[in-house]
């Protein structure tokens, strides 16, 4: 019997490969699907190893134990998901849509077509401290030096060709940095107001790590500077309202409305913040990137009247109106923090958005005049004294851009806030 078997086993097998059932067309063309959609994962799989791996140290650390349990008592915190969070809520377009735009779509003036360097290269301008009390020089987007009441802070610094963790690709800028980072003298301390790549610079950190300067920087972004060699002991890591002094001036982090991250799996495991210097004679502010909300009242209350705030003006749409102001919002913005002038920032040096590079300037001298607000717009490297009048230096072309009216950009939940910009008669004087 056993002999048997053996023998209708091999009989059975020989039969079964001489009659292979036909495969009808449809299932031959779902088969040849399905090998090239598993031949395309395995090539995106091996294309994301790839680029995280060119990537090298600079997407940053995560953050330690140690950090976590402080992160957990700060008021921004959210428990349920583990990280950060808005409080207001944020709304976002589809991520298809903003993908699809991004790429394909949005203004042919995106990028910059220069026909001479913009930028001025003055290093006698940057020297000393101004007897004014406050001066401002601005080194593209949203990398300034700041001197005020005797004390010279480095905000945002970006050195690097690219806004992105890879050498080779991502938003490259305009135009070189207007100066090495040897000309800009003694500096008292580098103040970061988050940790994306626009704003927190790998090449910069590099060149400003045998300089020992103290890094002022939000929850959870030290862990970074750590990282990259930075001595934990020149990190100050704030929370919203803290204070930390140099020398007679007080330096505040302020509540934004934003995100963070520099990978796909960190976003809101740090910190997001605006920053306000507040020295004996001079009041400063600085937006850092942010959507509107009611934290701008509060902040003018708080620490204002500002002599001149550095607003982010640029970056916006209403895809993702929740993490970014625009022009219009961000001249409101300074009116309700008090600012007396105000200086257009995060704009003029990198590709980030769908609008055109030159739309923030235009938009946010059109708001400006509409709001009463005082400019003083300049060149890259150029300097700002507050004791000059404040001027719109139009150093960008005449290129085509879009309207408020055509291209409008609100944050959501903060509609009475926005009363001004919709009804100019609703508004109850200037501050």
């Amino acid at each position: 019997m056993s002999s048997l078997r053996a023998v209708g086993t091999c009989a059975t097998v020989r039969r079964g490969r001489g009659k292979r059932p036909t495969e009808t067309r449809t299932e031959s063309v779902i088969h040849g699907v399905l090998g090239w959609v598993a031949v395309l994962v395995v090539i995106l799989a091996i294309a994301t190893l790839a680029l995280w791996l060119s990537a090298g140290d600079a997407t940053g650390s995560s953050v330690d134990d140690a950090r976590l349990k402080r992160h957990r008592e700060s008021a921004q915190w959210n428990a349920e998901k583990g990280r950060f969070s808005n409080r207001l809520k944020r709304v976002d377009g589809s991520f298809l849509e903003m993908g699809g735009k991004f790429f394909f779509g949005g203004s042919k003036h995106r990028k910059a077509k220069l026909e001479a360097s913009p930028l001025v290269h003055d290093v006698e301008a940057l020297e000393g401290h101004p007897e004014s009390g406050l001066r401002i020089t601005w080194l593209g987007h949203s990398s300034f030096l700041v001197a005020i009441d005797g004390v010279r802070t480095l905000v945002d610094p970006v050195f690097g060709e690219r806004a992105s963790p890879f050498t080779w690709s991502g938003p490259k800028r305009f135009y070189p940095p207007p100066y090495a980072l040897e000309e800009l003298g003694a500096i008292d301390a580098i103040v970061i107001s988050h940790d994306h790549y626009d704003h927190l610079d790998r090449e910069a950190v590099a060149l400003l790590k045998p300089t020992k300067i103290p890094w002022v920087v939000p929850l959870g972004v030290g862990a970074h500077l750590e990282g990259w060699g930075i001595d934990p002991g020149l990190i100050t890591e704030l929370d919203w309202w803290d204070e930390l002094r140099l020398k007679e001036v007080t330096l505040t982090a302020t509540p934004s409305r934003h995100f963070s991250g520099r990978a796909m799996t960190d976003q809101n495991a740090t910190l997001w913040a605006g920053w306000a210097w507040s020295g004996p004679t001079r009041r400063l502010f600085y937006s850092g990137d942010t959507a509107m909300h009611p934290g701008f009242e509060e902040i003018g209350d708080r620490l204002g009247p500002f002599d001149l705030t550095l607003m982010e003006t640029g970056a916006y749409n209403q895809l993702w109106c929740d993490v970014h102001l625009g022009p219009e919002q961000a001249a409101l913005a300074h009116r309700l923090v008090k600012g007396q002038v105000m200086m257009p920032a995060h704009w003029g040096t990198f590709d980030l958005a769908l609008h055109g590079w030159t739309e923030p300037a235009e938009r946010v001298v059109v708001a400006a005049e509409a709001l009463g607000v005082q400019l003083a717009m300049i060149r890259p490297g150029a300097t700002y004294d507050i004791s000059s009048s404040p001027a719109v230096d139009r150093w960008w072309p005449e290129v085509p851009w879009e309207q408020a009216q055509v291209a409008p950009a609100w944050s959501t939940s903060v509609d009475e806030l926005l009363r001004p910009l919709r009804d100019p008669a609703a508004e109850k004087g200037s501050p």
